[in-house]
């Protein structure tokens, strides 16, 4: 017992102030769409959180617009500009307030049509100068994709593909019936099953309801934990009989509530713990392509083959055919979605992260773009070429890192000859060598703060924290993990053993 509460003593005080953050950081990550209306400034957050040379996601994509006018869009949501790039014109009008609700995945243009924006929250119809919000049959209306072809208008979201008529006056939106892909094993990523059981959301809201139970469980602890090591060191100073008294009662009742609330939600409290390592490197990398049984009567159990799993579309006039990303793999359809889906024998690498770029690059080459870097993916041959280091991609079948040496979050091609990526972090340079795009502009700058989410996200996930430590603070996440398992454990047993001694009868 000695050594429990020896332990569990400093190690939480060297582990307090982070499992505070994540406690509080997790609480927010649980209810985006709630709190994506708050923004927190970027100066009051380290320097690599400043926008500098359309770094961080700045921008995703480019569409031309007619003429010389072209749309960029991205986390900085829509902007009209021309082929200098060397003045911006603000189109966001209409979209609510809060950066989260004007990060644009997909940008689709048409005479016919006109503009459509898919975003985090829905889809989106730009008339008479600002965007107005399109109904859309989804619970989920998070738009990975709009793509036009002829007179239909394609929507996709992260679990369903929607259809309707792209002139004006038509009627809804209908589903189009995606079938499985002809791989389906009717499992699921551990990486995602144990992510929804961190997160809560494999229970839906009520789940979200009973992790931020947790998230607050954890901060009653860590104070409660704080008062009674702290109160000591204030009695030694305190004068008064009284005085001394009540503080004496409010420790005793604090640890208390420490032990009652500890015990009884131990195991819920390990749980929780334990798959929070798992979801950052290096914990994250033995799991990430390991498949399981999807889990009974949760929201994993979905008769939806593709629920959660899509990330973009593709029309290939080529080979008239549509190309889906999903989150594990591309797969195609030649009939329509009339027959279950299939799946290129040869896969160009993805980051666990998401696709980024996907569209054509020449007669039966792709452009697919993630965190795992850009390539030059050729199904036809199976040959797939690193667009940066001009060299062909070997799959070892060995799992890798999530991030490559070029973290691609965007790409636009300027002209015929010039084809700028956006690293996340470095921000944008051209695969030709050369970068026609100025500065971050200031409007853009101003109008672009970080949302609390995403903040609260980079405090999550430790990415806060890499300004002082550099790359070792990938490591945050497993040691803080690791160290709340033991303080949790060796608070349990401290306060077991000392309740059985009390139990024992003397002789």
């Amino acid at each position: 017992m000695k050594f429990f509460r020896k332990y569990h003593r400093w190690f939480s005080l060297a582990a307090t102030f982070f499992i505070l953050f994540f406690a509080v950081s997790g609480m927010v990550l649980n209810h985006r769409e709630l709190l994506s209306g708050m923004d927190v400034s970027r100066r009051f957050l380290p320097p690599g959180y400043r926008l500098n040379n359309w770094n961080l996601g700045a921008v995703k994509g480019s569409v031309k617009a007619g003429g010389d006018s072209i749309l960029v869009y991205g986390n900085i949501g829509v902007w009209l500009t021309d082929s200098t790039f060397r003045s911006f014109q603000d189109m966001n009008a209409g979209f609510p307030e809060g950066t989260d609700n004007r990060k644009i995945n997909t940008l689709s243009w048409s005479r016919v049509a006109g503009l459509y924006a898919g975003t985090l929250f829905g889809l989106y119809h730009f008339h008479g100068g600002s965007w107005e919000k399109v109904a859309i049959p989804a619970a989920h209306a998070r738009v990975v994709k709009v793509l036009q072809l002829g007179d239909s208008l394609l929507v996709m979201t992260r679990s369903n593909l929607f259809t309707a008529r792209s002139t004006p006056g038509s009627s809804g939106f209908h589903e189009i019936p995606v079938p499985k892909g002809e791989d389906n094993d009717g499992k699921v990523g551990l990486f995602k099953t144990i992510w929804v059981i961190h997160s809560g959301e494999i229970y839906g809201l009520a789940g979200k309801l009973i992790v931020d139970s947790i998230g607050i469980i954890l901060v009653v602890l860590c104070i409660t934990g704080l008062t009674w090591f702290l109160v000591p060191y204030r009695l030694k100073k305190l004068k008064g009989d009284l005085s001394r008294a009540k503080l004496k009662r409010f420790n005793r009742m604090s640890l208390k509530w420490h032990n009652v609330i500890g015990s009884w939600a131990i195991l819920v409290l390990l749980l929780n713990t334990a798959a929070g390592i798992f979801l950052r490197p290096p914990l994250l990398i033995p799991i990430a392509g390991v498949r399981v049984a999807k889990l009974k009567y949760t929201e994993l159990d979905n008769p939806n083959p593709w629920f959660d799993r899509f990330r973009d579309l593709l029309y290939d006039e080529e080979n008239k055919r549509f190309m889906v990303a999903a989150g594990d793999g591309f797969y195609y359809s030649g009939d329509r979605f009339g027959s279950d889906l299939k799946l290129f024998p040869v896969q160009p690498p993805v980051s666990v992260m998401g696709i980024n770029v996907f569209e054509k690059n020449g007669p039966g080459h792709y452009l697919v773009g993630s965190f795992s870097g850009i390539f030059d993916w050729e199904p036809a041959t199976g040959r797939t070429i690193d667009c940066i280091t001009r060299t062909e991609y070997l799959d070892t079948g060995q799992g890798g890192p999530p991030f490559g040496k070029v973290t691609v979050a965007g790409y636009i091609r300027c002209n015929d000859s010039t084809r700028i990526l956006f690293d996340y972090a470095r921000g944008a340079f051209s695969l030709e060598g050369k970068n026609p795009l100025p500065p971050v502009p200031q409007p853009i700058v101003a109008a672009s703060p970080v949302s609390l989410w995403n903040t609260a996200l980079e405090i999550h996930t430790g990415r806060i924290f890499e300004s002082v430590l550099g790359p070792f603070y990938i490591l945050i996440v497993p040691l803080v993990g690791l160290s709340t398992l033991f303080i949790l454990i060796s608070g349990f047993f401290s306060w077991w053993l000392a309740g059985r001694r009390k139990k024992v009868v003397p002789k």
